[in-house]
């Protein structure tokens, strides 16, 4: 008995350190060049033109004293997206110095990457729009970033869910905060129980290895973010995944405004509390654990 109970200890507690360097590991994640707390600003494409500086004038308006007042222009049309830097106006595109350059989007998971001083520029699609993401090392945003607020570690809420595949992915549909709906493949759903009662969630594929949930709670708008959390998990073996809601996290937009999260489907918002994972980055909560 007294072996058994050392076992389960032994085990609690490596979970326990595995959940502390996994929540160290996010954080660095947030913070780091390309995380999204660099993130500084998002302007959508017009046809022809869009100039871009630190001057007020500009259609993209960079950072003060980041780069000169007028730097450049992306020139678009159909699709394509152009750099012309400005002559004396220096930019790199993949590491590479440039004075004129096209450039690629994020819809191929790599985009070209623009870096003028300590920013770093990007061309996005997102539904029929395409976008122009600044990030900048120097932000405030990173400057600022006091850490995490987490719910206590539960292992009650580390669930072995039933996977249930479907015979051909079906597809789901998926809004963003800017109202666009794509429709996404999904391999099947997970079932499990919580509390007693029976829950299922429909996941994305992310990547090849990686199931991707976008779900809510009824700890949204209280305790967590109230567009909902994202979860993700390893592929489903022998008709099972893990679904481990201390690792929980909440969505881009909690720590940006110009972020273009997804939000959950009717079919993933759930009727119980989740009390695991990530607490709003801006509230806090006696229950917290940092």
């Amino acid at each position: 008995m007294m072996l058994t109970t050392g076992v389960i200890a032994a085990g609690q507690n490596d979970y326990h350190a595995s959940m502390k360097r996994w929540r160290a590991e996010r954080e660095a994640e947030l913070k780091a060049d390309d995380g999204w707390l660099t993130l500084v600003g998002l302007y959508w494409l017009k046809d022809g033109a869009n100039r871009f500086g630190t001057d007020a004038t500009n259609e993209i308006v960079l950072p003060e004293g980041t780069t000169r007042p007028h730097a450049g222009a992306l020139e678009f049309h159909a699709g394509q997206t152009t750099l012309r830097m400005e002559n004396g106006a220096s930019a790199t595109v993949n590491g590479k110095p440039v004075a004129t350059a096209a450039l690629q989007t994020d819809e191929k998971q790599k985009p070209d990457v623009v870096r003028i001083g300590s920013l770093a520029i990007i061309i996005i699609k997102r539904g029929a729009r395409y976008g122009v993401r600044v990030r900048d090392l120097n932000s405030k945003g990173r400057r600022e970033f006091k850490g995490m607020r987490w719910f206590p570690v539960k292992e009650d809420f580390r669930i072995t869910a039933t996977f249930v595949a479907y015979d051909q992915p079906k597809d789901i549909e998926i809004a963003n905060v800017l109202g666009d709906v794509s429709k996404q493949p999904s391999p099947g759903y997970a079932l499990f129980t919580l509390g007693g009662k029976e829950y299922r969630l429909e996941p994305m594929l992310e990547g090849k290895d990686k199931l991707f949930f976008v779900f809510g709670d009824l700890t949204n708008n209280k305790t967590t973010y109230g567009a909902g959390r994202f979860l993700y998990a390893d592929l489903p073996k022998d008709g099972k995944v893990t679904l481990d809601f201390n690792q929980a996290v909440n969505p881009p937009c909690a720590f940006t405004p110009f972020a273009t999260c997804p939000l959950p489907p009717r079919q993933n918002r759930l009727k119980v509390a989740i009390e695991a994972g990530e607490l709003n980055y801006h509230s806090a909560s006696p229950s917290a654990a940092h």
